[in-house]
C-alpha cells in the first residue's frame, strides 16, 4: 500500500467518524426534543373559566319566605311521619326549645320553621332479641335524604330565600354533613344563601372546623375518636374532609363537657391511648349531659344552649334580607 493510499483511508475513516457523530448529535437532538413535545403536551392547561351561573331573578313568588329555617331533632325526637310543622312525635325533643319560640316570634313570610321529619333511631347491633330499631346508618340516611330534598325543592321554586340549619345530637350530624357539602360547593342550596348553621353535641364534633360556644372542651366528636369503626349499622365517619368550607365562618357548635357524643378521647382506638379511653366508656352507654342541653349554661349571662342557639337565630334571621316578591 502506497502512502497516498493510506492517507486516503484515514481521512475517510475520519470523515465517516465526524458523520456518525453528527448523526448521534441529530438523533439525541430529535429525541430530547421528542421527550419536550412530550411532556409539554402533559402539563395541565389552565383550567378554563368557569361560566357565570344564572342571573338571580329580582323577585320570587308571593308565597316564599324570606328565610328558611331547617331544625333536625336527635334520635328517638322525630319520625318519618311527624308533622314538620308541630312535631309531635318527642314532645321533650330538644329542638322543641329552639323551633318553638322562632315560630312565636317571626311570622311564617319572614321565617318558615321546618322540623325535618325521619325515622331517628339507632339500632343497637348485639341486642338479643333485635330491638327492631333502625340502624344509625339508615336513620342517617333517611334524614339526610329528608332534609335535603326539602331545601333542594325549596331552592328550586324561591331562589331568593336564605337558609339557617340546625340540629341536635343525631340530627347535628346530619345538619352539619349537609353544611360541609353546601360550604363545598356540593349542596342543596349556594353557600352564599345559608345564613349560619347551629350543630348541639355534634357526633363529628372538630374544634378546628368551628368555634365552640361555651367552657373549654378537650375532646372531639366520637365519630373522629373512634374513626374507622366500622360494626354492623354503625360506622364511625371520622372528621368532615375540608371541615365546613366556605361556611366555616358561619358555624357554630355547642358541647358540654364529657358528653361522650361530642367530647370523645381524640383516636381512642389508638393502641397508645386505648387505657386512657377506657376510662370514659361509661359516658356513651350513661350519658345522662346529652339529655342537660336544655339547661347547659354557655355564658356568664346564664344563657343555655337552646337559649343561646335560639337567640343566635333571632339574630341571623332579623338581619337577613327580604326579597322582592311578585
Amino acid at each position: 500500500m502506497t502512502r497516498a493510499s493510506g492517507a486516503r483511508k484515514s481521512q475517510g475513516r475520519r470523515r465517516f467518524g465526524m458523520v456518525a457523530v453528527l448523526a448521534a448529535m441529530l438523533v439525541l437532538l430529535l429525541v430530547v426534543l421528542a421527550i419536550w413535545y412530550m411532556m409539554a403536551g402533559r402539563v395541565p392547561k389552565p383550567p378554563a373559566p368557569t361560566p357565570p351561573g344564572p342571573t338571580p331573578p329580582s323577585a320570587q313568588p308571593a308565597d316564599c319566605p324570606d328565610v328558611q329555617v331547617i331544625a333536625i331533632p336527635g334520635t328517638w325526637e322525630s319520625s318519618a311521619s311527624d308533622d314538620p310543622y308541630n312535631p309531635t312525635a318527642n314532645p321533650a325533643s330538644l329542638m322543641l326549645n329552639v323551633t318553638r319560640p322562632l315560630q312565636a316570634e317571626f311570622s311564617p313570610q319572614r321565617a318558615d320553621v321546618y322540623t325535618v321529619p325521619y325515622v331517628a333511631q339507632f339500632s343497637n347491633p348485639i341486642a338479643l332479641p333485635p330491638d327492631g330499631q333502625e340502624s344509625y346508618n339508615n336513620s342517617r340516611a333517611a334524614g339526610t335524604t329528608a332534609a335535603t330534598d326539602v331545601m333542594s325543592r325549596r331552592h328550586a321554586e324561591c331562589p331568593l330565600t336564605t337558609y339557617l340549619l340546625t340540629g341536635f345530637s343525631q340530627g347535628a350530624v346530619i345538619a352539619g354533613d349537609i353544611a360541609a357539602r353546601i360550604g363545598m360547593g356540593d349542596g342543596p342550596v349556594p353557600a352564599d344563601r345559608v345564613l349560619g348553621v347551629g350543630l348541639i353535641a355534634d357526633g363529628r364534633r372538630d374544634p378546628a372546623a368551628a368555634p365552640t360556644i361555651g367552657p373549654p372542651v378537650a375532646g372531639v366528636g366520637a365519630e373522629l375518636s373512634l374513626a374507622g369503626l366500622k360494626i354492623p349499622g354503625i360506622t364511625m365517619t371520622g372528621a368532615r374532609p375540608g371541615g365546613f368550607g366556605a361556611l366555616g365562618d358561619r358555624t357554630v357548635q355547642i358541647c358540654a363537657p364529657s358528653d361522650g357524643i361530642c367530647d370523645a378521647p381524640a383516636e381512642a382506638l389508638k393502641f397508645g391511648n386505648l387505657l386512657g379511653s377506657a376510662t370514659r366508656l361509661g359516658e356513651y352507654y350513661n350519658n345522662p349531659v346529652h339529655a342537660l342541653y336544655n339547661s347547659f349554661v354557655v355564658d356568664g349571662n346564664g344563657t343555655t344552649a337552646t337559649q343561646w342557639i335560639t337567640g343566635w337565630a333571632t339574630g341571623k334571621i332579623e338581619s337577613a334580607p327580604t326579597p322582592a316578591h311578585e
